[in-house]
């Protein structure tokens, strides 16, 4: 398989989920800064212009929710998601659904208000009520969706990696990660996976 990734995008997500499965994969960075993911060559591959996009044997797949669920069943012995009970499957791609549709939307008002907006002022206030939105998200995840330790509870699974990613993301949109005693021990815990460590380097 190769991934399409940005460094410190969402498709880390992905990346960690890899490394997780012991998926026999390579990278291929897509230059944002220079608009690589505009031109015909990306856009063949993903017309959406984003990442992360996954080259399997089958086709090209998009979206982390997709591509979450994609490594864990394709890679059942490393235990990665309950493919074994469709309900609690469920749950998972509910949380992870949750973190693409609403948290990640919070956060790239920040810097992407020119998706929802045309005039500078609005991109202004978009921006500054990042922090609020992205608190009151992480809040509900520590408080409702959170089972602990893991997202799922005793098991791993590939939302956490989702989850771990987005927390990243906390730091810089201004809001303490201390302020969720759940999200900040997942972190934790989460930063001493070699799978992490592998992705990070």
């Amino acid at each position: 398989m190769k991934l399409f990734h940005v460094a410190g995008s969402c498709s880390l997500a992905t990346r960690i989920a890899l490394e997780e499965a012991g998926a026999d994969y390579e990278t291929v960075k897509v230059d944002f800064a220079s608009g690589e993911q505009t031109k015909p060559e990306y856009l063949a591959i993903n017309p959406k212009g984003r990442v992360p996009a996954l080259a399997t044997d089958k086709g090209v797949l998009t979206e982390n929710v997709a591509l979450l669920a994609y490594i864990a069943q394709t890679h059942p012995a490393k235990n990665l998601a309950p493919l074994d009970d469709a309900f609690a499957f469920a749950k998972m791609q509910s949380f992870n659904a949750y973190l693409s549709s609403t948290v990640h939307v919070n956060h790239s008002h920040k810097g992407r208000g020119y998706r929802w907006a045309s005039e500078e002022s609005s991109f202004a206030d978009m921006k500054r009520k990042v922090p609020e939105t992205m608190a009151a998200s992480f809040d509900l995840i520590d408080r409702e969706m959170l089972v602990g330790p893991w997202v799922m509870g005793e098991q791993f699974t590939v939302a956490d990696c989702y989850l771990y990613t987005l927390t990243r993301w906390l730091e810089g949109d201004g809001v303490d990660v201390a302020r969720f005693p759940k999200v900040a021990d997942h972190m934790r815990r989460m930063a001493e996976r070699p799978s992490v460590k592998a992705a990070l380097a």
